[in-house]
């Protein structure tokens, strides 16, 4: 009986190291991921606002030539264009504060 009660104890002081080492390496594993995320949020946050540049050039051409047509909903145009713009330059922005790059 007491044979037995040392085995099980033996093998849970197994499978509790074994445990230990696993966390260790998934903090390991968090940690890298977290570094290379950061590493991607540079471009990512320069392309949102390449393509707000975009946005904001294709907007302004389709307003004028409304404008220049003598359309009335200039206004409504002129809003949702301006307005997609704001939130891509404002969200660039959001990710890079968010993950303390700025």
């Amino acid at each position: 009986m007491n044979k037995t009660k040392q085995l099980w104890a033996t093998a849970v002081l197994l499978i509790l190291c074994k445990a230990s080492a696993f966390a260790q390496n998934g903090v390991n594993g968090l940690n890298t991921a977290t570094s290379t995320l950061k590493t991607y949020v540079g471009p990512v946050t320069n392309i949102a606002l390449v393509i707000g540049g975009i946005v904001g050039i294709v907007g302004a051409i389709r307003v004028y030539s409304k404008w220049n047509s003598g359309d009335q909903d200039i206004n409504k145009e002129l809003m949702g264009w301006g307005g997609s713009c704001v939130f891509l330059v404002v969200s660039a922005l959001i990710i890079k504060a968010f993950f303390g790059l700025t």
